[in-house]
This record gives structure tokens, sequence and C-alpha cells, in this order.
């Protein structure tokens, strides 16, 4: 009886094609949580939120998600400098997820930069400009917070690339995190220059 070998060449393929699997997860950001909160007073501090990864769990969609009603007002925060953000939808997914669909309107008299709602994660705000993914979703009845999706690359799962918004101007944007247990059904939404505000979720 003959025994078949592996060759060199074809197990430096078997590695190349086990290493691209692996950098498919998706995954979310924090640490646990033990009730204080070292980067915002009166807040829960950061909680790991659930990873997409690649083991037959759905992955989070990376387009804006489903059509919404522009006249639909779930929830308005006021930001600086007359900038207004306007909740449109918040969904619980099926694969675990949560997708909040929102406008930004400047109803100031001057253009506003769109930079500081990326967050302060040096290379969260290198590799996704002029984002939204300093979003952040807290469920204080469990006393954790959630942070917008990311990739492998620390590619949000957002809107990113807003352009400066004129006088009257505005930008539908989307973001998608970890969903909280089933258990929470309303969650205190902030992002970065505007208000914190309650939100209801649905689905």
């Amino acid at each position: 009886m003959s025994i078949r070998r592996t060759t060199r060449p074809q197990r430096v393929m078997m590695t190349v094609a086990m290493s691209a699997t692996v950098a498919l997860a998706l995954t979310g950001c924090g640490g646990d949580s033990d009730g204080t909160d070292s980067g915002a007073a009166g807040s829960p501090s950061a909680s790991s939120s659930p990873a997409a990864e690649d083991k037959g769990q759905q992955q989070p969609d990376t387009a804006a998600g489903d059509p919404v009603d522009p006249n639909v007002k779930l929830a308005e925060a006021q930001g600086e400098d007359g900038l207004t953000l306007v909740v449109h939808a918040v969904k619980r997914d099926a694969g675990g997820f949560v997708t909040v669909q929102a406008e930004i309107k400047n109803t100031g008299s001057e253009t506003r930069n769109t930079a500081g709602w990326g967050g302060q994660e040096p290379t969260i705000v290198a590799k996704n400009p002029n984002s939204v993914a300093g979003a952040t979703l807290v469920d204080k009845t469990g006393k954790k917070r959630y942070y917008v999706l990311r990739d492998t690359d620390a590619r949000c799962l957002c809107t990113t690339a807003i352009a400066p918004l004129s006088p009257g101007g505005s930008a539908s944007v989307f973001m998608q995190f970890p969903a909280p247990p089933d258990t929470t059904n309303e969650v205190d939404f902030t992002l970065p220059t505007f208000a914190t505000t309650s939100l209801k979720i649905s689905g």
C-alpha cells in the first residue's frame, strides 16, 4: 500500500487558505464591565461586544439597511453649532445586530466639519475618515457599552467619507452594533459632539 505525502507547496497553500478564512472574522471592541467608567463620567463602563465570527453566524450588512421614512422621528439630539441628529430607525436584526439609521442636519449659518464624529481612537479615525464610527449604545440595566462593529482591518460598519455640511445641508448615516440581550429594549445612544438620547429597539 502506497502512502501519499503532502508536499511543501501543498502545505503552504493550505496555510494560506486557513489564514484567509480567519481574516474574514468581524469584531466588536471593548472591555469587561465593572460598573465604573474610565472614559465618560456618569456612564456604565465599556463592555465586550459579541464578535461576528465566521462560524456560521450571520454577518452584519455593510449597506445602510432598509429604506426609512424620513418623516419618522424616533429621537432627536442636539449637536454643536446648529447641528441636529434625527434618528429614523433602530432595528434588531436576526443575526444579532442592531442597526441605527439617522440623518444629521445643519440648521446653522455656516458650513460644519464632520471629522469629530469618528471618535478618538487613532486607528479607527485613520481607517474611517469623516465617519460616525465614534457612536456607542449603552445598556444601563446591564451596565454595558456597545461600539460600532468593525472588520479585521478596523473599518467600521457605518457611514464614512461624510462631506462637510453646508447651511441647510444634511447627511443620512447608519451604524451597526452588536445587539444587547433580547430583554433590553431601550438603550442610550451617543455620537461625539451630540447630546445623549434614549432609543427604543424594534424587531
